[in-house]
């Protein structure tokens, strides 16, 4: 049996105005999406628990079968462990986003992203960063566009921080660190902004018309986790495709080889090909893999309707379609589509909501076929949720008959 889950991330919405009461999902075109959900089995995941913020960490540790309450420790150290950083107990790993700030004695956070720069990019600002401000406890590690990390060597965790995706268009003095150790996070991030501000790859993104990443932001702090194997627990082998380390560092702990594709950005001019290959490929001598998109997600935090509509229309014509087709020749499997999270459109940051999830199986007996298309009111009128949700992968991997039998 081969077991797929396709994600795509924050494709979930709430109903929209300008498309009479219905959501992204409910008006692309998603063909292949639709038939997972009318030939197999629809419902909802409630992925985030009460009590947690709303983020594709927490939502990702439950797609894959962790209790965020005893799994989840901050957003950092997950990331970190893409990267290949060791974390001792003392050490706290932070987020560090390169974000474009207004001017002005109250600054704005206008993007998040820094105008999504570069990989190549972002990689010398990091470096540069490091050789400036860097030192034996302060450690800055270059990621992907704007996705980078920063370890504080036997630091303080306990702050209060706010991802700066929830803070588009707001004054920054309002959300930045506080609590124990925050004046040292402040300071830092002050540094990289002296630093920033006369970069060279900021007057070449200037000169360009581009946004600059004039400022650093540090947020999702945590210590390293300590997490069981995915693939000890249920004996399979696998893997992760994923641009973002975030992503690939929840497979990482969960045992999941991080399988890497040329060309993937995080965006919607990622390769989609590249990662239907590398997954296709995988499955031949694994058991499992994990895909992971992230284009939905960014279309959200933008407010851009046409954007997302779009992306989740590449999501189910470009991964999986194709996905499907290579399956009939590779014997036995379910895969799984979902959402992890909503990010919807009218607050451009995560929502807790429940997420439509379908999986179709290749075996008869294992599909309700009660859905009627992948949307978040198809799935909510099956009846079908998972709350918990990670007490989905469980029956996913080993039971499924069971899990949808109805009463």
């Amino acid at each position: 049996m081969k077991y797929v889950i396709l994600l795509g991330d924050g494709m979930a919405d709430y109903p929209v105005a300008a498309l009479r009461g219905k959501t992204p999902l409910a008006v692309a075109h998603t063909p292949n999406m639709d038939k997972i959900a009318t030939d197999g089995s629809l419902g909802l995941i409630e992925t985030i628990p009460p009590g947690f913020q709303p983020g594709s960490d927490v939502a990702n540790l439950t797609v894959l079968g962790y209790d965020p309450s005893r799994s989840y420790t901050g957003r950092g150290p997950l990331e970190a462990a893409s990267l290949g950083i060791q974390l001792t107990d003392d050490d706290v790993a932070f987020r560090c986003n390169l974000v474009t700030l207004g001017s002005g004695p109250y600054p704005v956070m206008e993007d998040f992203t820094a105008g999504h720069i570069s990989s190549e990019e972002s990689r010398q600002i990091m470096i540069d960063l490091n050789a400036a401000i860097g030192s034996e406890t302060f450690q800055f590690h270059p990621g992907v566009s704007y996705r980078h990390l920063v370890v504080w060597r036997k630091g303080e965790g306990s702050m209060k921080t706010v991802a700066p995706h929830d803070i588009t268009g707001r004054a920054i003095e309002y959300f930045v660190p506080s609590g124990p150790g925050a004046g040292e996070i402040i300071a830092l991030m002050e540094q990289g902004k002296k630093i920033l501000s006369e970069h060279p790859v900021n007057n070449m993104r200037r000169s360009a018309g581009k946004r600059p990443a004039n400022a650093i932001w540090l947020w999702g702090q945590g210590r390293a986790p300590r997490i069981i194997k995915l693939t000890d627990h249920y004996g399979i082998r696998g893997g992760v495709i994923s641009a973002v380390d975030l992503l690939n560092g929840i497979g990482t702990y969960a045992g999941l080889e991080v399988i890497h594709v040329e060309g993937m950005t995080g965006y919607i001019d990622t390769n989609y090909r590249g990662k239907v290959l590398g997954a296709l490929h995988a499955l031949k001598d694994m058991d499992f893999v994990f895909l992971h998109v992230e284009a939905p997600d960014e279309m959200g935090h933008e407010g851009n309707l046409e954007g997302k509509i779009h992306a989740i229309e590449d999501f189910d014509r470009q991964v999986v379609g194709p996905v499907m087709d290579g399956l009939a020749y590779l014997g036995p499997f379910r895969i799984m589509v979902l959402s992890d999270h909503p990010t919807p459109l009218s607050i451009k940051t995560h929502a807790a909501d429940p997420s439509p999830f379908a999986v179709l199986s290749s075996e008869v007996g294992e599909n309700r076929t009660d859905g009627t298309a992948f949307s978040e009111e198809a799935a909510r009128r099956t009846g079908l949720l998972f709350s918990p949700g990670y007490k989905l992968i469980a029956p996913f991997i080993r039971d499924w008959r069971s899990a949808i039998a109805k009463p």
